[in-house]
């Protein structure tokens, strides 16, 4: 018997009532979140002028962030995970790869802060003053914990024991659906969050590129493995083959993805460098001695 045949996402019975439940609470969590986001947004553009603070496109980004999370567990991408891993895995890109940075792009923490009740903002508010979260927040703290956090969420739910437990119970599923995408959310909030708050472009690169090599090296193993190293049940009619195209559709997209946006972050500092350092990007040709006047005197000194 195929592995399409015997292969259940979340068996049957009782755990298709608790894939209804989860099903449902994430539908509340993503209203909750989109209502919250939208009133915060509301009040900044009431106090500051429409388009302020948060910008439009930002609140596109959030919204669609939010629509292509309910798209990658609802649907036909749902019915194709549930009949084969590259299904799956095509799910936790879409978490990874495109849901995650379009929440990030939305620069929600001050709108969500300004929806929530006042006990629970003052409570965010000491909270972010501590010693330890002061520290987190800096550039290098900040971006060893969101590469830490991506590498260990993509890293345990693709072992093939909590891959199983994920398969098998839907809590466990809902829960490594709920990392990935925070995972990717901590990750690219340095990169397409507000100016104020981005990370210095350095340190976005090696942000990027570090957390590209681990999700690299774990695409590679399941591309390259000679057997199967999940039961056959999870996979697909033919196991390996089904293992190997998750392994392409892990190890591809993310390079391809992290990849343009290094370089976007790269070619942005040098213009910023272009506009604010002009002096020091001056060149000579060899043998002809610099201009002299107050530009080239800075840098001879």
């Amino acid at each position: 018997m195929s592995g399409l045949s015997v292969y259940r996402a979340h068996g049957s019975g009782a755990g298709d009532v608790a894939d209804g439940l989860l099903t449902m609470l994430t539908v509340t969590a993503v209203c909750l979140l989109a209502a919250g986001y939208g009133r915060g947004v509301q009040e900044l553009w009431a106090r500051r002028g429409r388009g302020r603070v948060v910008a439009g496109r930002r609140v596109t980004a959030f919204g669609a962030g939010l629509v292509v999370v309910l798209a990658a567990d609802q649907g036909p991408v749902h019915r194709l995970a549930e009949s084969s891993y590259a299904g799956h895995m095509a799910q936790h890109m879409l978490l990874l790869l495109v849901a995650g940075p379009l929440l990030a792009a939305g620069a929600a923490g001050l709108p969500l802060t300004l929806a929530a009740p006042r006990p629970l903002r003052r409570l965010l508010a000491r909270v972010r003053a501590a010693a330890p979260v002061r520290r987190l927040r800096r550039p290098a703290g900040y971006g060893l914990l969101a590469a830490a956090a991506q590498t260990l969420a993509l890293w345990l739910w693709h072992l093939p024991g909590p891959y199983v437990a994920a398969v098998d119970r839907p809590v466990m599923h809902a829960a490594e659906h709920l990392s990935l995408v925070t995972a990717a959310w901590l990750l690219w909030a340095p990169v397409l969050g507000p100016a104020r708050h981005r990370t210095p472009a350095p340190v976005s690169l090696l942000l990027l590129v570090g957390t590209m090599l681990p999700a690299s090296a774990l695409g590679a193993v399941l591309t390259f493995a000679p057997e199967p190293v999940y039961p056959a049940r999870v996979l697909g009619p033919d196991p390996l083959a089904d293992q190997q195209l998750a392994g392409l559709l892990m190890w591809a997209p993310m390079d391809l993805v992290v990849l343009v946006a290094a370089l976007a972050v790269f070619l942005g500092w040098l213009l910023r460098l272009d506009r604010e350092r002009p002096a020091r990007l001056v060149t000579t040709r060899p043998g002809v001695p610099p201009a002299k006047g107050p530009a080239t005197e800075g840098m001879v000194r």
